[in-house]
């Protein structure tokens, strides 16, 4: 970086007007009003999908925000200013907060807090010894498949959503799909926010919103903290998640490096140790655990700035609304059916984005080994295996994640061992790790 001080950003051509050819590198500004109007279309991109995680588990989406604006701008300051991203909600916690809620919500935020510590002491590791362990460990047939059963174990929620109110949840959808398809740009990319939208006034209309919590919440407030109650039996469904935000942020970092021509390689154990401290801290006061934004990554790329002050803004903003309840009243207030209609293609888009995952590193499915590592723990985790042992389960994410690491090192070794081993021809690969996955 160029300049002396972190929190000192370049004036990009001395604030003369930009051109269509121009990038604005990371350490770098615009005029302040023109970076604060950055900053706040990075707010609208991560919004949707911050808010549908608390909106599907039950959270507070005030005191999911606030630890998500708390998250970003620890991230950006450990990293100092050289990875430009915003920490929202990873919806690979979904699953486990939902399956944990019903020993009460402290429980849940526990899962969070240890999930966060685990990455955070990765993280640590990596800047020591580098990334080239983990890559081995999760080479991208093993990275697709976890993200892919992840969304497809969802389906049933999804199901449940949709049967409250099945109108609602039809208009919601049908909302989602047209605007994504009639609208380029940022308007299409908010499609599932704007869907959410006109769902809601759709339940509006269907007398299915109950308004009375807007109305009694403040203007102004802290949000609502819960403190995490110690349940080490629960672990089992939280801890594979590591694995899937270890990816995020490796994704993450490649995607960023890519568009700023800069090798970011020596970001990529901090960035995962900021987000194990931005998940542990949510963990310890209720909010959802966090991941790095590819949202936001779609708005760099369709404006060309890359500076790091417009996530400071963003995040600041994102800080400013967490303390208005009546905000986070109104985001509760989105009733089931919305969330029907929304979920049905967002799991979905989760799931697919695994298949994603595959494609984008040229996975080789005639090979046994590589077909034999998605097939079993998709089955597993579609239907949702559950091994129980004393007091302590597995379900299928837990298991599938894990059946996709035995099952590809199992095979690798015993091919090792009968000196047939080609991991180049069993798993075709770029050479870079799988772009962003799941948020």
């Amino acid at each position: 970086m160029t300049h002396k001080g972190l929190f000192s950003w370049k004036l990009h051509k001395d604030g003369k007007a930009l051109n269509s050819t121009d990038v604005v590198n990371p350490e770098e500004r615009l005029s302040w009003p023109r970076t604060t109007g950055i900053g706040l279309q990075h707010i609208v991109a991560m919004f949707g999908a911050t808010f549908l995680v608390p909106l599907l588990t039950g959270f507070s989406p005030a005191t999911t925000l606030f630890f998500s604006a708390i998250a970003t701008m620890l991230f950006l300051l450990i990293t100092r200013n050289r990875v430009p991203s915003y920490l929202g909600s990873s919806f690979a916690f979904i699953a486990p907060i939902i399956a944990a809620e019903s020993a009460g919500l402290g429980v849940a935020v526990f899962g969070i807090l240890i999930t966060g510590v685990f990455l955070a002491l990765i993280g640590l590791l990596v800047t020591r010894v580098g990334v080239r362990w983990v890559n081995a460990l999760m080479p991208p047939v093993v990275t697709g498949t976890i993200v892919a059963l992840i969304g497809f174990n969802l389906a049933p929620a999804a199901y449940n959503n949709f049967l409250i109110s099945p109108t609602t949840a039809l208009v919601t959808l049908t909302a989602i799909v047209l605007i994504s398809a009639l609208f380029k740009g940022l308007i299409g990319r908010l499609s599932i926010l704007l869907g959410v939208l006109i769902g809601y006034f759709c339940a509006v209309a269907r007398s299915e919103v109950d308004f009375s919590a807007i109305n009694e919440a403040a203007w102004f407030g802290l949000p609502e903290f819960v403190t995490p109650e110690p349940a080490w039996s629960i672990l089992p469904m939280f801890l594979p998640i590591v694995l899937v935000l270890i990816a995020e942020n490796i994704g993450h970092i490649k995607s960023v490096a890519v568009m700023t021509g800069r090798d970011l390689d020596g970001s990529i154990g901090w960035a995962l140790f900021s987000d194990g401290l931005g998940t542990t801290l949510a963990g310890l006061g209720g909010g959802s655990g966090t991941t790095t934004y590819a949202e936001n990554i779609g708005v760099m790329a369709a404006t060309r700035v890359y500076s790091t002050a417009a996530y400071w803004i963003a995040g600041a903003g994102a800080l400013l609304l967490s303390l208005c309840p009546k905000f986070g009243a109104a985001v509760a207030s989105v009733p089931g059916g919305v969330l029907g209609g929304a979920t049905i293609l967002l799991y979905g888009m989760i799931g697919m984005l695994g298949v994603r995952i595959w494609v984008e590193n040229r996975v080789d499915f005639s090979q046994s080994i590589n077909i034999t590592t998605a097939a079993i723990p998709l089955v597993i985790g579609i239907a949702d295996f559950t091994l129980q042992f004393g007091d302590s389960s597995l379900t299928g994410i837990a298991l599938g994640t894990l059946s996709a690491l035995l099952v590809y090192h199992l095979i690798n070794l015993l091919s090792w061992l009968r000196g047939s081993n080609d991991t180049n021809s069993q798993t075709a690969t770029k050479s870079d790790p799988s772009p962003d996955s799941a948020d």
